[in-house]
């Protein structure tokens, strides 16, 4: 099977939902994200033969999201585009589709990627309030519309936002983690001090230009504006847990993601084809992996299983990956799995421990909590910043790991040769 390479990428500025992306639809995050990789790589449109696209706060006005990006972009209305939604791993599930199209030959180039405008959530009806609504708009006579109309409350003009509740619990993502960092004893101080270096490291990649070879700027913004540069430890401190209020509660906004607007977007191509368009070759992705378990054995646990189980795969130890690009849901989702990567999980016995990873080779240039977290956005960010970061250093290997609603989990293993 073929390798396949990643010959570029764009992402939008990351920025806090709310502000000056308010105005900026999920198409139109997504577009660009999209426009500028074509663009910034100088791959022919007529050459890329599918898009794979995602993103988790659904938007029914365009259900195939990918397909409305290739029609109102440069890219040829004949190249078919898939939309895909798997929770904060949608970015690596997108990825995975056009890597393995690749790799068996099915295509030779593809577009992946996810955005999410949180701005922009699309907003819901209860229930009854619905079904009222649908029975009005059936209605065809007079008589109908009036019965119909009877039905009327006034709490039906009430929209509702989207859930942050996981379906299957009832609980909130952040009250599962909090639940996690009990069982693993992660301590309210160790969380952020997590969050102060992942905001020191970021602001340091900021300032030396790290991510300008990513960003692609979007109505004026450049840069990502949720890095805080002045925040200290004592600052952190001072902040209220908001997930579990009473003296257990270690969960705040400043050891957590915050809520963010973006698009980011990565080609992949077969080696063969990048070669023979000179095209520079930031890194091979080498294997997905992706798992899942009980949501109430730790809601973003999954990690715990699918980092162990790619490098069982691939036959290396963590001694043998260069750079840990990890995804931080929270501080204390990241501290979590490294202790279960590190001495084993009481829930699974059957994994292996595969040791502690140092400190040093995670998030060297900052993590979520500093850059923020577009659901769908982040699996493309992590993949261009782990290409990035080996071509920068000079490093061979990169593992990717995203936690996911769902209790689900995706890692995959980017190589330099």
């Amino acid at each position: 099977m073929t390798r396949v390479a990643i010959v570029g990428g764009k992402r939008t500025p990351f920025v806090k939902a709310g502000g000056v992306f308010q105005n900026q639809s999920l198409l139109d995050l997504s577009k660009h994200a999209v426009l500028e990789t074509v663009r910034s790589t100088k791959v022919d449109p007529n050459a890329v033969d599918e898009v794979a696209f995602s993103s988790v706060l659904f938007d029914p006005r365009f259900p195939n999201l990918a397909r409305e990006i290739v029609l109102r972009t440069e890219l040829p209305n004949r190249t078919p585009g898939h939309f895909l939604s798997n929770n904060c791993i949608s970015g690596l599930v997108a990825a995975s589709f056009v890597s393995d199209s690749i790799r068996t030959g099915r295509i030779q180039c593809g577009i992946a990627g996810g955005a999410e405008s949180m701005s922009r959530p699309t907003l819901t009806f209860h229930p009854k309030a619905e079904q009222f609504f649908l029975r009005l708009n059936k209605a065809r006579s007079v008589g109908q519309k009036l019965s119909a109309a009877f039905g009327y409350r006034p709490s039906f003009a009430l929209p509702q936002v989207p859930s942050p509740k996981e379906p299957s619990t009832g609980k909130t993502m952040g009250q599962h983690c909090e639940l996690m960092a009990q069982e693993f004893h992660i301590s309210r101080d160790a969380q952020d001090q997590w969050a102060y270096e992942s905001h020191q490291k970021a602001a340091a990649a900021v300032e030396s230009g790290v991510f300008d070879k990513e960003i692609a700027p979007l109505n004026g913004v450049t840069a990502d504006n949720l890095v805080r540069k002045d925040t200290s430890l004592e600052k952190l401190s001072k902040l209220r847990p908001v997930f579990e209020r009473s003296e257990k509660g270690t969960l705040t906004a400043g050891n957590s993601s915050a809520l963010t607007d973006g698009a980011s977007a990565v080609c992949l191509m077969s080696e063969s084809l990048a070669k023979s368009q000179g095209l520079e070759i930031l890194g091979f992705v080498s294997l997905f992996e992706f798992a899942a378990v009980d949501p109430n054995e730790g809601l973003l646990m999954a990690p715990g299983l699918a980092v162990p189980a790619l490098l069982s795969r691939v036959g290396k130890g963590v001694g043998d990956i260069d750079l840990f690009e990890i995804h931080e849901a929270f501080s204390a989702q990241v501290l979590c799995n490294l202790q279960a990567w590190e001495k084993g999980w009481a829930a699974h016995p059957e994994v292996a421990p595969i040791g502690a990873i140092p400190r040093e080779k995670i998030n060297i240039h900052g993590g979520s909590i500093a850059l923020g977290h577009p659901f769908a956005a982040t699996g493309g960010r992590l993949l261009l910043s782990a290409a990035h970061a080996l071509r920068d250093t000079g490093k061979k290997s990169a593992l990717i790991s995203i936690c996911a609603a769902g209790a689900m989990a995706g890692a995959v293993l980017v190589e330099r040769d």
